[in-house]
């Protein structure tokens, strides 16, 4: 016979029992809000991967594992009277009903807004509650909440949408690439005066303006750079297959064994399409 299904209350039960002081789990009872921070990034990359693979058995799984972080950090609040589950619950359907007044009328549940509201619309009245919520926080800058913690190219492209608000932006595409050209060139003449702290900023800055001709793309960089990722990985291994079908290994061969390598990786993969 079947097992009834667990719930959300059975989760939280789990929770409970894993940080018993007298029958939790060790691992369990060692840890902290800043100690299950590396857990929480590696589950939502997980996550991420599972979703580019549409791997949809995975997908809930990982949607799980990403929950279980939530309802980690909800005991431990609630361990220290800070806040319950129950409060991020509250906090998070409250801000989507104040954030969504196109969707909510009066700001009710059930309400219901009786004409449809244009996406640019949407995005406006979004930003602009936004930007209440900040003046309420003392957040007064325009960049004031974009989290430092952060990956380096989702902040840095939401960093630059911030300023694009107040138009803050270059005006079309052509720009950004001579931008591109420009920091390139710095970077360059870094390069050639070997001056290394000058090379890691004028590094960053193309990467900075990269990120920003991504975002003139309508791309997000992050996404960009993983797919890249993901293609080099599976050319590589390719290149590793090639070469051990010959009995050979990437270490022993020359750079232009290797780039023959390289070069077949590329046109089996373009096969596989």
């Amino acid at each position: 016979m079947d097992r009834a299904r667990y719930t959300v209350a059975d989760l939280l039960r789990v929770m409970q029992r894993l940080r018993d002081p007298e029958s939790g789990c060790p691992w369990d009872l060692q840890q902290d809000f800043r100690s299950i921070v590396p857990s929480t990034l590696e589950e939502c990359y997980e996550l991420a991967h599972a979703i580019e693979q549409d791997d949809h058995a995975h997908i809930a799984e990982e949607l799980g594992d990403v929950l279980f972080q939530v309802v980690f950090y909800a005991q431990l609040g609630s361990e220290q009277g800070l806040f319950a589950f129950e409060d991020v619950v509250d906090t998070l359907a409250a801000k989507l009903i104040r954030r969504h007044p196109h969707v909510f009328a009066d700001g009710e549940l059930e309400g219901v807004v009786g004409e449809a509201v244009a996406i640019e619309e949407v995005g406006a009245s979004w930003e602009a509650i936004k930007r209440q919520e900040r003046a309420e926080k003392s957040q007064t800058g325009l960049l004031a909440d974009v989290p430092v913690a952060l990956p380096a190219l989702p902040r840095a492209q939401k960093l630059q949408k911030r300023a694009a608000q107040v138009g803050f932006d270059w005006p079309g595409l052509e720009p950004v690439l001579h931008k591109i050209d420009e920091e390139l060139a710095e970077l360059q003449e870094a390069v050639a005066a070997a001056d290394d702290a000058r090379v890691m900023e004028e590094l960053g800055d193309v990467l900075f303006s990269c990120v920003n001709l991504s975002r003139h793309l309508a791309c997000d960089a992050e996404a960009s750079l993983r797919a890249a990722s993901g293609k080099f990985e599976t050319r590589f291994r390719t290149m590793e297959a090639l070469a051990g079908a010959r009995g050979q290994t990437l270490g022993e061969l020359g750079d232009d064994a290797l780039d023959e390598l390289w070069r077949e990786a590329k046109a089996q993969s373009a096969q596989d399409l």
